[in-house]
């Protein structure tokens, strides 16, 4: 079972993951992992850095049936 800590230590030595790929590396349930990091969040700890919609390759995103979800968010320390 992944801790708040081995998260922090993921996130120090990577720099910046999304929270699908800290779930894969750290062998834990992905909504163990939201909730930890939401945590670090709370505490100060970690950020959150949503990508920009300008990202968008195709420029379908306005009008993608499933809204925004194609957009990636990271986390990093502060």
């Amino acid at each position: 079972m992944a801790s708040l800590i081995q998260v922090r230590d993921l996130l120090a030595l990577r720099g910046r993951m999304e929270a699908a790929q800290i779930s894969h590396t750290l062998h834990a349930p992905q909504p163990m992992i939201d909730a930890m990091l939401n945590q670090l969040e709370i505490m100060g700890k970690a950020v959150r850095i949503p990508e920009e919609p300008d990202g968008c390759l195709s420029g379908s995103c306005k009008s993608c049936p499933e809204g925004k979800a194609c957009l990636r968010e990271w986390w990093a320390l502060r």
